[in-house]
């Protein structure tokens, strides 16, 4: 028998070696920057008033967006899991589509709606009204963020809430507690052990938000870090300034970050024989009004924009486009791509899990376990036109870059999926170990029977979705492929943003449309596949 000795420090394994291959495509692309810029001094960048306004624009936009996704994400989670009505089940399908939902398609659904002679500035003239002006700019950029942000709050909120036991609402009819009871003593506890991890995630997606800032920043009073940063790159090619800003948003993202996401915590084991039970609805008209307001206002925030991708991209362009063989290979380019990236982050989101679980369970490391898992998140602090930007400086001198584009771009795009993958997994990983870790060592169930026996069922659901979301925000991602991308490589957002810059505005859309059903068809056969069609 082995030594129980050997056992512990073979479980830090796993996670160790995921945090290293991290930490060297992190700190290789730094260095290789740092060692090309000279003298990259961020407090001495700070004082130029443009980078302060800059700087200061990027923590404005960024605590808002973070702001109004929440606070609406918290009433839909709680409408979606205390009413059942016809159209449920896609409704929260839906908010998986603006999960994966490629940027500059979600942006020219937004500005099809929004936009000066959009949807609903027409609809408007009909009563001699006007929107007015508010698409380009700070109001913009926040439309644009809470489409993509609040629906990813909403089902990480709805996940937890769905993960109380059902003795805790039998109990709160028993004891015919009120509403405001019930969710000060079962529905905030529930969420509010999610709540910093996904605000956190939020905060710094909208720092690294690139493609929203450029296209509907609307000029200098409305550029961020991650913008300022591309166009150092880009037109002037100042390495020190861009690295000096690259500091900057590390700076500023790591720290609030560590914020929030220092502040949450895994739910305690608790036994539950059915789970299925939901909360007690309650039977006020104020209730149902406010349950039903809030989803209108996300189904108005949500459909729109999809709708007008959907209207825009069929048109009499469809035919030429489904007989293009370029299409067709910059499609299966992007999917040969996507799989891979999803794997790699699946990979390397269990591997940290794993041993942040046995550092928490086994260990009793706590702090360790939360450092390691909030280590994962450490890529998202890093631009990733900054990181692709290193590496690629890091490896010209050692061989052919661009027939290495394809691996730099599943390395990198497997990286930045990582922290999906944590907040997906990373709660059933803990629950599943708080509850049945005992169990299992007294039945002396290891390896491939424990995971196959006490853990599959309970991690099948959330490693579908993580892996689902994983492949297609992979599938739909434009911002590492603009710069590896080449005739030869070619997905399928850089067909679209080719056929937009030679002005076939409706070859884009149509190319868009197919994008977004593509990433629709992917993400629901592998979560229904590997999830299983009972619990898709």
């Amino acid at each position: 028998m082995k030594d129980p000795a050997w056992r512990a420090g073979r479980s830090l394994i796993p996670g160790a070696l995921a945090i290293c291959f991290l930490l060297a495509v992190i700190g290789g692309s730094i260095a290789s920057l740092l060692a090309l810029s000279g003298s990259a001094n961020p407090f001495r960048l700070l004082a130029d008033p443009y980078i302060q306004r800059v700087t200061s624009f990027t923590l404005l936009q960024a605590g808002l967006s973070t702001l109004v996704s929440v606070v609406i994400a918290i009433p839909v989670a709680r409408a979606l899991h205390r009413r059942r009505f016809p159209g449920r089940g896609f409704f929260i399908r839906l908010f998986g589509i603006c999960l994966v939902l490629p940027t500059l398609v979600a942006v020219l659904g937004i500005i099809q709606i929004h936009g000066k002679n959009g949807w609903l500035n027409h609809i408007l003239g009909y009563f001699s009204l006007d929107a007015g002006h508010y698409l380009y700019g700070l109001g913009g950029i926040l439309l644009a963020h809470v489409f993509f942000n609040m629906p990813l709050v909403a089902r990480g909120l709805l996940q937890s809430l769905e993960a109380v036991p059902a003795e805790s609402w039998r109990l709160a009819q028993q004891l015919d507690m009120t509403p405001l009871q019930s969710f000060r003593l079962i529905e905030w506890p529930a969420l509010r052990s999610a709540l910093p991890g996904l605000a956190g995630l939020v905060l710094m997606l909208c720092f690294t938000s690139f493609v929203v800032v450029l296209a509907l920043g609307g000029g200098p009073k409305a550029t961020t870090t991650e913008v300022a940063i591309y166009q150092a790159l880009r037109f002037d090619f100042d390495i020190p300034t861009a690295v000096a800003l690259a500091l900057i948003q590390i700076m500023l993202c790591g720290g609030a970050a560590l914020l929030l996401l220092g502040r949450g915590h895994n739910p305690e084991s608790e036994l539950a024989l059915n789970r299925k039970l939901r909360a007690p609805l309650p039977d006020g008209r104020f209730a149902r009004w406010f349950d039903g307001a809030f989803l209108l206002i996300a189904a108005g925030l949500v459909l729109p924009p999809l709708a007008a991708v959907a209207v825009g991209g069929m048109n009499d362009r469809l035919p030429e486009v489904l007989q293009d063989p370029a299409f067709y290979r910059a499609a299966a380019t992007s999917l040969a791509v996507a799989l891979p990236a999803g794997m790699l982050a699946l990979t390397l989101g269990t591997a940290i899990l794993f041993t942040s679980r046995h550092l928490a369970i086994r260990l009793y490391r706590t702090r360790s376990a939360r450092l390691v898992e909030n280590t994962g998140a450490l890529i998202l602090v890093v631009p990733p036109f900054v990181l692709a930007t290193g590496l690629f400086i890091l490896l010209r001198g050692y061989t052919d870059i661009f027939s290495m584009g394809p691996f730099l771009v599943v390395v990198i795009n497997g990286c930045m999926a990582l922290p999906f993958v944590l907040r997906v997994v990373g709660p059933a990983f803990h629950q599943i170990g708080n509850e049945r870790d005992r169990l299992c060592r007294s039945l002396d169930l290891r390896g491939m029977n424990r995971f196959r026996l006490a853990e599959w069922p309970v991690l099948r659901r959330p490693i579908a979705l993580a892996l689902a979301l994983s492949t297609t925000l992979s599938f739909g991602d434009f911002g590492v492929i603009a710069l590896f991308g080449s005739q030869d490589f070619t997905t399928l957002p850089l067909y679209i943003f080719r056929s937009m810059g030679a002005y076939r505005m409706d070859q884009a859309a149509v190319a868009a449309l197919v994008l977004i059903l593509l990433s629709f068809v992917i993400f629901q056969l592998i979560e229904r596949g590997l999830g299983g069609r009972k619990h898709a």
